[in-house]
């Protein structure tokens, strides 16, 4: 069994789970989008440890690079967007943003 356990399901999209003490902190009812299937695949447990997260439940990500650029034209004007890397402790993930909202990167 993985890092959680389901206790039971509370409506067609809800599942309250067991989780590790280190979690005690956390709501234990989620969305089934919010939870990964995974049978026996160590690489999709992350360690709890390291992660930085506070204890108000948020992190901190930084931009490390800006991967692609692109205009989406709408009726009567036209918004620019950059792809972005992301770095969050352990974990890189790109997501495209709004381009006057990244100026730093």
């Amino acid at each position: 069994m993985g890092p959680y356990e389901i206790l039971q399901r509370v409506s067609k999209v809800a599942y309250e789970l067991k989780l590790p003490s280190e979690l005690a902190s956390v709501h234990l009812v989620f969305h089934v989008c919010m939870l990964k299937y995974c049978i026996g695949d160590p690489e999709s447990i992350r360690p709890i440890e390291g992660l930085g997260v506070k204890d108000n439940l948020s992190d901190e990500e930084a931009p490390v690079q800006i991967l692609d650029r692109q205009v989406k034209k709408l009726r009567n004007k036209e918004l620019a967007f950059v792809k972005v890397l992301w770095m969050n402790h352990l974990v890189e993930g790109e997501t495209w943003e709004a381009k006057a909202e990244k100026k730093s990167c």
